[in-house]
């Protein structure tokens, strides 16, 4: 590797660190607001605050043409997926202790690893096989079924992780042939008319500052989106991807600081079990010859965060205008 190349890589490895330190603090927040109101009109106000950023982005298309799908039934699952993803990502954030909901939502990539057994057709060998299993048992471990109470909190957090493994496969099978604008339009639209279509069920009054608070939620997950692409332009994709698991060190942080959250041992065993299992994944993929898929590196998104498109979305589309 050559001494420039190091370098951008160690600028990108800090910028992406930066980017997931912000993206805790988002956590944070959701966390705060989830303990007065719903999570679905968590996710309204969110998606809301973050639709002229958004509009903005996709005022830069540059292809003039019907925003209808290649691929209906793809889009359509991905924009249900990515609805799902979020409501249970911020209930789980809202919920749970942040260093259980961090260690669950770690196992997206062996998740990520299994869909595309049947989605893209890939095979995994033994090493990565035995990877997923490594990363399924830290699930366990974090869990502890039987040994410990779970909670709707803990199924959401699972569910969140499928969700995402599942958006993310999705976007590595239609991405190179959909429009960025679609891939980017269809999941705010679905996000903003389900989480609007329930709002009146569940909507309370909000103070000023839980408005802002509101609005902070999309600007964190903007700045942070911006910061992470900047980081993945910069440097390869195997430096910036496990970046990821230092929100595991903020979520010990902010839960000390904020919510008086202790961390137990097996939390920390399992998350150590998952992450390792995740960073060897990441690291397989890497390895891999540059024309085989890997739907790890190239599905780079941030689960939990509806308030903003799909980074890869973005990537796509700046690259078609580079």
């Amino acid at each position: 590797m050559s001494k420039d190349r190091k370098s951008t890589n160690i600028k990108g490895a800090l910028i992406a660190l930066a980017a997931f330190g912000i993206y805790a603090t988002h956590d944070v927040v959701i966390k705060y607001l989830g303990a007065s109101y719903s999570v679905f009109q968590i996710v309204f106000f969110s998606v809301l605050f973050g639709f002229p950023v958004t509009m903005l982005l996709l005022m830069g298309e540059p292809k003039p043409e019907t925003l209808r799908p290649k691929y209906p039934f793809w889009t359509a699952l991905r924009s249900i997926a990515v609805v799902f993803t979020g409501a249970t990502a911020f209930y789980a954030f809202s919920t749970l202790p942040l260093t259980q909901t961090y260690a669950i939502i770690f196992a997206m990539p062996v998740l990520i690893t299994l869909l595309a057994i049947p989605m893209l057709g890939e095979r995994i060998g033994i090493r990565r096989a035995s990877a997923v299993v490594l990363g399924l048992v830290g699930v366990l471990i974090v869990l502890r079924p039987g040994a410990a109470d779970l909670n709707l909190g803990h199924l959401s957090a699972l569910a969140a992780a499928f969700g995402g493994a599942l958006v993310s496969v999705i976007l590595r099978k239609i991405g190179s042939e959909e429009r960025s604008v679609t891939l980017m339009l269809y999941p705010m639209m679905a996000n903003f008319i389900v989480m609007g279509a329930l709002l009146p069920f569940v909507y309370e009054p909000m103070p000023l500052l839980d408005m802002a608070l509101m609005a902070l939620v999309a600007i964190l997950a903007l700045l942070a989106m911006w910061l992470v692409i900047l980081a993945y332009r910069m440097a390869d994709a195997v430096i910036v991807a496990p970046m990821q698991y230092s929100q595991i060190l903020w979520a010990v942080f902010f839960g000390t600081m904020f919510f008086g959250e202790g961390v137990d041992q097996a939390t920390v065993i399992g998350a150590a079990v998952i992450i390792a299992s995740g960073v060897y994944i990441v690291l397989r993929e890497d390895s891999r010859p540059a024309d085989s898929q890997k739907p790890v590196l190239r599905t780079h998104g941030r689960i939990g965060a509806p308030s903003v498109p799909r980074m890869t979305a973005i990537l796509r589309g700046k690259e078609e205008t580079d």
